[in-house]
């Protein structure tokens, strides 16, 4: 193993902690104020954040005779798309996350760790036998996880898993677009035009009132510049020189930082039947990817 592999698995590892802790972040923030004012909040701050970096690598470029510009026209468009798409993923997340644990929703919400190959089988793509196997173990470990002995699924677990598809329609749209424009100033629109949309639904259907954010500060404050910021940084650099399916992997450990950080700072304690769920969704995220290891012409694309 060289040594830029073990820093870019840090720096993943790192990451994947950072978007496991963030499920705790949500859960605490829920206390204090509603689902789409605190997306708002922390979408805007990620979007904000992002805009320093993009003009400092813009002013290194253009010192090394690269092209200043920017395209905003297009990247705007894709933008908007994927910002729509990300909305509605986040919306469906941070509502459901009221009604379940910042651990179940971690492993849920990773379940398109499984979907984003499956979903290759749209554009015709073939799914080798280890994707197959993998979405298996994952949806046992998801009827342990989340289906009660009667065969219902909780609300909030469902709404979650809702948002598992749109994470992955999300990935698809990255992997798209981001070759075509500049993927910082991509991050920073959609992140820019799901805060708008979010703080228009929070600005008719919720009442915001600015105690209730200021007492959300240190969630908001991490969910904006450390989960969407920092981390989406973090990936998007490392994956320059990362595998894609090896990034994969280590990133849908935040699944159980998740679980982790619900259990120290929530006090949340998952069954052991729980426990088995998350380990056989872990171990199917895992599968999934191996063909795409041995095979890197079937990458996935990542967020």
């Amino acid at each position: 193993m060289t040594p830029r592999t073990v820093k870019d698995d840090s720096l993943l590892l790192l990451t994947a902690a950072i978007w496991g802790f963030a499920f705790v972040a949500q859960r605490a923030g829920m206390e204090h104020i509603q689902p789409f004012t605190y997306n708002g909040v922390r979408f805007a701050l990620g979007s904000l954040s992002l805009i320093p970096l993009i003009f400092l690598l813009r002013h290194r470029s253009s010192r090394m005779g690269g092209s200043p510009r920017l395209r905003l026209g297009r990247s705007a468009k894709y933008g908007l798309l994927c910002g729509s798409v990300l909305f509605t993923a986040a919306s469906l997340q941070q509502v459901g996350i009221v009604y379940t644990t910042a651990g179940k929703a971690g492993f849920i919400t990773g379940m398109y760790v499984v979907l984003v190959p499956l979903s290759g089988l749209l554009w015709k793509q073939r799914a080798g036998w280890s994707r197959w196997v993998g979405a298996g173990l994952a949806l046992v470990g998801l009827y342990l996880l989340s289906i009660t002995r009667d065969f219902a699924i909780a609300r909030g677990d469902f709404l979650v898993l809702l948002s598992a598809l749109f994470w992955t329609a999300h990935v698809q749209l990255i992997g798209l677009f981001s070759p075509k424009t500049d993927s910082l100033v991509l991050a920073s629109i959609q992140f820019g035009v799901c805060s708008l949309f979010s703080l228009a639904v929070a600005a008719v259907a919720e009442t915001v009132v600015l105690e209730g954010i200021l007492r959300a500060a240190i969630p908001i404050l991490y969910g904006g510049l450390c989960s969407v910021g920092i981390a989406y940084t973090l990936q998007v650099v490392i994956q320059k020189t990362a595998h894609p399916a090896h990034a994969a992997i280590i990133l849908s450990l935040e699944g159980a930082f998740a679980v982790l950080g619900g259990w120290l700072i929530l006090g949340e304690v998952l069954s052991l039947r729980g426990l088995l769920g998350c380990a056989l969704m872990l171990a199917g995220m895992i599968l999934s990817q191996t063909s795409t290891l041995r095979n890197p012409a079937a990458v996935t694309p990542q967020p």
